[in-house]
This record gives C-alpha cells, sequence and structure tokens, in this order.
C-alpha cells in the first residue's frame, strides 16, 4: 500500500496527489480531474498521509495511517465500511473493530471521521491494495530484527 505521494490540502476538498515541490508551495493533481494546479504555501498547509497517525494504547504510541488503511481493507468483508456521517456510536463501534487499540482519549470523533473518509475516498478510486511485495519486506525486516537482538543477547 502506497500512501506517500498523497496529500490533504487545507482549504481544499478531498485528497490530492503531490506531482511536484517548489520552494513556495505544491503542484497538485487531482485525482479524478488528473488536472493540475499550483497550491501556495501561502495560503495551504499540507499533510502527506504518510506522515499521519492515529494515537493508541500502544508502546509505540502511534499507528501509522497506512497500517489503518491496511487493517480497514484487510476486514472490509467482516465489519463493512460505515458512512463517515453515521451517528457517533455506530463510527465508534466500527473504528473499535479495525483498530482496537485507539487512544480514546486523544482520538476524536472528528478524526476518525476524516479517516473514514480518505479510506473510502481512496478504496473506490482502487488506490489502496493490499501489496504482498510490502508485507514479505516487513516480514523480512521484522526477522532481520529478531536475528540481530539473538546476536546481541548472545554476545551479552
Amino acid at each position: 500500500m502506497n500512501i506517500e505521494d498523497f496529500v490533504a490540502v487545507s482549504a481544499m476538498p478531498g485528497i490530492y496527489k503531490m506531482v511536484a515541490n517548489r520552494g513556495n508551495g505544491l503542484i497538485v493533481e487531482d485525482i479524478d480531474t488528473k488536472k493540475r494546479k499550483f497550491a501556495p504555501a501561502r495560503k495551504h498547509q499540507f499533510t502527506p498521509l504518510a506522515s499521519i497517525g492515529i494515537y493508541a494504547d500502544i508502546e509505540e504510541d502511534t499507528v501509522e495511517l497506512k497500517e489503518v488503511f491496511r487493517s480497514m481493507l484487510e476486514k472490509i468483508e467482516e465489519f463493512p465500511l460505515v458512512a463517515a456521517n453515521s451517528k457517533p456510536e455506530i463510527v465508534t463501534a466500527y473504528f473499535d473493530n479495525v483498530l482496537p487499540e485507539w487512544d480514546r482519549d486523544r482520538v476524536y470523533l472528528n478524526d476518525i471521521k476524516k479517516v473514514i473518509k480518505w479510506f473510502t475516498f481512496l478504496n473506490e478510486r482502487n488506490l489502496l491494495t493490499l501489496d504482498t511485495a510490502d508485507e514479505a519486506k516487513e516480514e523480512e525486516d521484522a526477522t532481520e530484527e529478531v536475528a540481530e537482538e539473538t546476536t546481541k543477547e548472545k554476545k551479552a
């Protein structure tokens, strides 16, 4: 799953693909129309989706948005996606199912709704996939970390 090229731009609805970075702003592309537009940094703030994390009650303190999207995609048949404008109880119950460890004190309802809207937007356009290559690389990295820890323990 690759969300590195996608960016949320303040005062512009939806998600855009970042095409180029200029000193005074970004050139972004509308995902649907493919029209490119310059978004000046004086007027807009930019948030790359890859830099977003959801507060969680785990050791790392946050879960990357990429991992939240992966969980939503994996569980979409078991827990169908809810509309972002559903009742608060329904939205939070859905989020409990896809990310049980989310921090209920620091993650607000509007944050969850935004995640659901972004996921829906990207998923409807088939821009989210479960990449087996990414998963294989992550498993390989985890295996290497375990091997390094074992080596360190043996030396000590």
